[in-house]
């Protein structure tokens, strides 16, 4: 999970920043992204794809993360994604975390820094970068970075879930499972649904 940070490093990039998302499929709510910069490479939790991890676990290795890092997490609101699309809204959420995150470090630190995003989304950034496929299960920073943009999701819809009970969104997160769908039919959309996603669902 180090062998792009190694790699990096022996260029003279030793600040990497990993940046990923959370929440591009769901039907309703945000979409997140993180920017993370590893202080410490050495874990006590688990810190690996956030997919592959239990939402305790995910939650333990976050708190780790946070106090191991520096880090920045962007929201873009379903309004925003209804408005630009789901993949310009991930973008957008991805450049202002970074961003933040640059803005925390010095002139000669942003010499040294390179930045590594999950996926193949073509990211301008003032800082040299690199996309890898399946990179939450590739390099610990993106790894940590799926983490923070996961947890923090989840706990938006489970705010969420607080204002429109009857959705369930402490259960799905937003994602198009059947309870969810069923939701939607006999509720209608609630203010937080994304209408073009619920267009192309067809419900």
């Amino acid at each position: 999970m180090l062998t792009y940070e190694k790699s990096l490093k022996n260029c003279g990039y030793d600040l990497v920043i990993g940046v990923d998302e959370a929440g591009r499929g769901p039907l309703a709510g945000p979409v997140v992204a993180a920017a993370v910069l590893l202080k410490d490479f050495k874990f006590n939790n688990p810190v690996d794809d956030s997919k592959k991890l239990t939402a305790a676990a995910r939650e333990k290795a976050c708190l780790e993360i946070k106090n191991k890092s520096l880090y920045s997490i962007t929201a873009v609101s379903h309004t925003k994604i209804d408005r630009v699309n789901i993949l310009q809204a991930t973008i957008l959420a991805m450049k202002k975390s970074v961003a933040k995150l640059a803005c925390r470090l010095k002139p000669e630190e942003l010499k040294r820094a390179f930045v590594l995003i999950d996926g193949n989304m073509r990211i301008d950034l003032d800082i040299p970068c690199q996309c890898i496929i399946g990179g939450d299960g590739k390099s610990l920073s993106i790894a940590a970075a799926s983490i923070l943009a996961k947890v923090h999701r989840d706990a938006v819809m489970c705010h969420y879930d607080k204002v429109y009970p009857q959705y369930g969104f402490n259960r799905h997160k937003g994602y198009a499972t059947r309870m969810h769908k069923k939701a939607i039919k006999k509720n209608g959309p609630a203010a937080i649904h994304r209408k073009s996603f619920l267009c192309q669902e067809n419900v």
